[in-house]
């Protein structure tokens, strides 16, 4: 048997471009609770487009929580009501029947909006296109047990590396900071052997960037931690300004 339907008024936030002013605009949806969020926007826009209605942009790609691409902000909070899930992986019976939704995209002034839903993070690339990678010349692959890796520093790099880079850090964060991303980053490079040679070079050049890009400070408040949903610790960021502070202020100070 069918589960009955939820009624829900979605208050969702359209513009055209980065350059126009936008506004919510009010839809009512019937949807399964056993939809997810994207597929309830999925049936949304099917629904506009057979009225000639314009369909709401947003973004999506695995829909499996691993690619970060699906990051709303949903009842104002990044990804939504539930903790260390990414937008793609909220259901529908989350909400009760009746509810007012209110959807809107990521808000950062490094995070421009491109249309509705959708927002430029392609300043993440740049970031990581400043350092975050080992250039260095190891020769040919080795065995994988050739270098000895200490388990906490592997435990340490291996939950860095978790971060998708969906942006919820730099959403969630009232400086709209991206030191959380950035740290992670760093951190899973910097925490292993073979990211020693560039560690200090890396962070220097990784921090420049995202300062560049308008990026705030990060003032510890941990709401990046809170909402981020790969629950990346807020601990890469003291390693970061310490790997920082080392570069700066001993013979590892570079020019970047």
């Amino acid at each position: 048997m069918e589960a009955k339907k939820l009624n829900l008024k979605l208050k969702i936030w359209r513009q055209k471009n980065s350059n126009s002013v936008g506004s919510f605009v009010d839809y009512d949806v019937q949807v399964s609770p056993d939809a997810s969020f994207l597929e309830m926007l999925d049936e949304l826009n099917n629904h506009l487009e057979a009225n000639n209605e314009e369909p709401i942009v947003f973004e999506s790609d695995c829909r499996e929580g691993i690619c970060g691409t699906c990051g709303l902000v949903i009842n104002g909070r990044p990804h939504g009501p539930l903790p260390k899930i990414a937008t793609c992986q909220l259901h529908m019976r989350n909400f009760k029947d009746g509810e007012t939704i209110w959807v809107e995209p990521f808000r950062a002034k490094a995070f421009p909006v491109i249309k509705d839903l959708m927002v430029d993070r392609s300043g993440f690339d740049k970031i990581l296109q400043a350092g975050g990678y080992i250039s260095v010349n190891t020769g040919g692959a080795p065995d994988a047990n050739a270098i000895p890796i200490p388990k906490d520093a592997a435990s340490e790099a291996f939950d860095a590396a978790a971060c998708i880079g969906c942006g919820a850090c730099v959403a969630a964060c009232k400086n709209a900071s991206a030191m959380l991303f950035v740290s992670a980053k760093i951190s899973h490079l910097g925490l292993l052997p073979q990211g020693q040679p560039e560690r200090y070079i890396r962070v220097q050049r990784m921090i420049k960037v995202m300062d560049e890009l308008g990026f705030g400070s990060c003032t510890n408040t941990y709401a990046c931690e809170a909402e981020c949903p790969k629950g990346i610790s807020v601990t890469n960021i003291a390693r970061m300004n310490r790997d920082y502070v080392r570069a700066k202020f001993t013979s590892k100070m570079i020019e970047v």
